[in-house]
C-alpha cells in the first residue's frame, strides 16, 4: 500500500497500522440502531477495535449498505473504522443512522481477515532514494547497534492480540534528523523468513514552529 508520511522535527511521530488480507470474513447482524453513532449487534463478532468494516445485505435500513469492490485492495475505499463496544456490539462513529429506515432483518459486517503476526518481526528503512543511503531505521529489535539513535527502544511494536503495528519515533530523534525528504518501505518478516511488503512511500520532514 502506497502511503506518504510527514514527520515534524521535535514532535513525536506515531502511526498505528492494521494488517488485513483476504479472505473476507462475514459477521451476521441481528440489530442496528437508528442513532448517532450507529450501533450494530453481531453476537461474538471478534472484530478487533479500530478495524475497517463494511455493512452489506441489510434489509430495511438499506442506506447503510456498502457496495464492496471485487478487488480486496480497494476494500478500504468503502469501509468505516469500527469501535468494538463489547463482545456483541460495534459502533461506527462516522455513520449517523438516525434518519435511516428501520432495520428489519439480515445483513453482515464484512471485513478482511486480521493477519496472525505470531512469530513476526518488522523493519522499516528510510533512505534518500530507492537503493540509496539509509537515513533512519525503525525496527522491532532493541539492539543499539541496529538502532544507534537517542532512544534505542523498539520503534515498531507488534500487538498480535489487538492486531496492531505501531510505528513510533521519539521527539528527540525527529529533532535532529538531518534530511528533508526520503523514501521508505515497511516489511514484515515471518519466523520462516518470508518477507511481506506492507507499506511504502515518500517521507517529508518539516521544521517545527513551537520549540522549547
Amino acid at each position: 500500500m502506497a502511503t506518504n508520511l510527514l514527520l515534524v522535527k521535535g514532535k513525536t511521530f506515531s502511526r498505528v497500522i492494521r494488517w488485513a488480507a483476504a479472505p473476507y470474513l462475514y459477521k451476521p447482524i441481528t440489530a442496528i440502531t437508528q442513532a448517532a453513532p450507529v450501533a450494530i449487534t453481531s453476537a461474538g463478532h471478534g472484530i478487533p477495535d479500530g478495524w475497517q468494516v463494511a455493512v452489506v445485505s441489510v434489509k430495511g435500513m438499506t442506506q447503510i449498505n456498502a457496495t464492496v469492490p471485487s478487488d480486496p485492495r480497494s476494500f478500504n475505499d468503502v469501509t468505516h473504522k469500527a469501535t468494538a463496544s463489547d463482545a456483541n456490539t460495534i459502533t461506527i462513529n462516522d455513520i449517523n443512522s438516525a434518519g435511516f429506515s428501520v432495520y428489519t432483518s439480515g445483513g453482515y459486517i464484512q471485513l478482511l481477515s486480521p493477519v496472525d503476526m505470531n512469530g513476526f518481526t518488522a523493519r522499516m528503512s528510510i533512505k534518500d532514494k530507492t537503493g540509496g543511503t539509509e537515513l533512519f531505521r525503525l525496527d522491532t529489535t532493541t539492539d543499539a547497534a541496529v538502532l544507534p539513535y537517542t532512544h534505542a527502544q523498539p520503534r515498531i511494536a507488534l500487538d498480535n492480540v489487538n492486531k496492531t503495528i505501531t510505528l513510533a519515533i521519539h521527539a528527540e530523534d525527529t529533532a535532529v534528523m538531518p534530511f528533508k525528504k526520503g523514501v521508505y518501505d515497511l516489511e514484515m518478516i515471518s519466523s520462516s523468513g518470508v518477507v511481506d511488503l506492507l507499506m511504502s512511500g515518500a517521507i517529508t520532514v518539516v521544521d517545527e514552529v513551537t520549540t522549547t
